[in-house]
């Protein structure tokens, strides 16, 4: 009859010596290693396809970018302009609200101006029929009695003038005469010094020393007199020393001839020696001139 094998499932394969799984690994590695090429060089593949379809949208990302930002600018500028425009048309109307008014307001001004003038011109006309009103009532009650009295004051002062100046021409003239006999006087005296000035020249010159004396001994109680005058209003003195009142009083005495030949120039102890000589000396006359001796 025979064994008939519909179907059957080989679970494994093996040999002993392994030489069914060395047959394998060979092929099993050159298949695993075009696997890795394979899978390498298809994900290079998508990564360059990946960055290129990447570049191409940045690109049109980019120019999307660009077209809204120049269509953005494009819209800022005419926006800019049409609101300048729009501001410059204010600006005009403004302006011209502002024009006008100022005219408007002119005009009034200039009407205002004119009513104050004609109200001005009106004052001035009232403030002069005013004044000519005063002037005829300063005429009637104070110019013309003014007028009067200023005539009076001339006429007194007229009168007062023409009567100082009569009196000043007599004063003038009795100045006059009183001055010429006063030069005169003056002029008599003053050649009556001058003579005399002259005779006592001529007598200090022919005497000398004697007459210059004569002189001092006839100043000295004047001298005297000035010295002790501050003396006379002096209750009481007191001396004190040895000597007593006599002492002090020649001290005094002694300190005269000094003081005269201070003030003068003449020492007056040689004089009082040539005046009173003593018996040893000669003495000059004056008349001859010759040297006697003295008994």
């Amino acid at each position: 009859m025979g064994i008939e094998i519909l179907s059957f499932t080989i679970k494994d394969v093996y040999d002993d010596v392994q030489y069914l799984a060395s047959l394998g690994k060979a092929q099993t590695a050159a298949v695993k290693r075009d696997a890795d090429v394979g899978v390498a060089q298809a994900n290079r593949d998508a990564g360059i396809r990946e960055a290129e379809c990447e570049k191409s949208a940045m690109d049109v990302k980019y120019s999307m970018d660009t077209k809204i930002e120049d269509n953005t600018r494009l819209f800022k500028l005419q926006k800019a302009q049409f609101d300048q425009e729009v501001n410059t048309a204010k600006a005009e109307a403004a302006l011209a609200y502002e024009l006008q008014a100022a005219k408007i307001k002119q005009k009034i001004r200039n009407e205002e101006i004119q009513i104050e003038v004609v109200e001005r011109r009106k004052q001035i006309e009232v403030e002069q029929q005013e004044i000519l009103r005063r002037q005829e009532e300063l005429s009637a009650t104070v110019k013309l009695p003014a007028e009067a009295e200023a005539y009076r004051l001339q006429a007194i002062a007229e009168g007062k003038r023409t009567q100082t100046v009569e009196a000043a021409k007599a004063d003038a003239e009795r100045i006059k005469v009183l001055g010429l006999a006063e030069a005169t006087a003056i002029g008599d005296v003053g050649k009556a010094d001058a003579e005399r000035m002259l005779a006592k020249a001529k007598v200090y010159k022919q005497y000398g020393e004697a007459a210059i004396m004569a002189l001092v001994l006839e100043a000295l109680p004047k001298i005297a007199a000035e010295v002790s005058a501050p003396l006379a209003k002096t209750d009481e003195i007191v001396l004190v020393g040895d000597g007593g009142a006599t002492g002090e009083v020649a001290r005094l005495a002694s300190g005269i001839p000094p003081a005269v030949k201070t003030l003068t120039g003449l020492d007056l102890t040689q004089v009082l020696k040539r005046l009173h000589p003593t018996p040893a000396e000669p003495v000059a006359t004056p008349a001859s001139g010759k040297k006697v001796a003295a008994c």
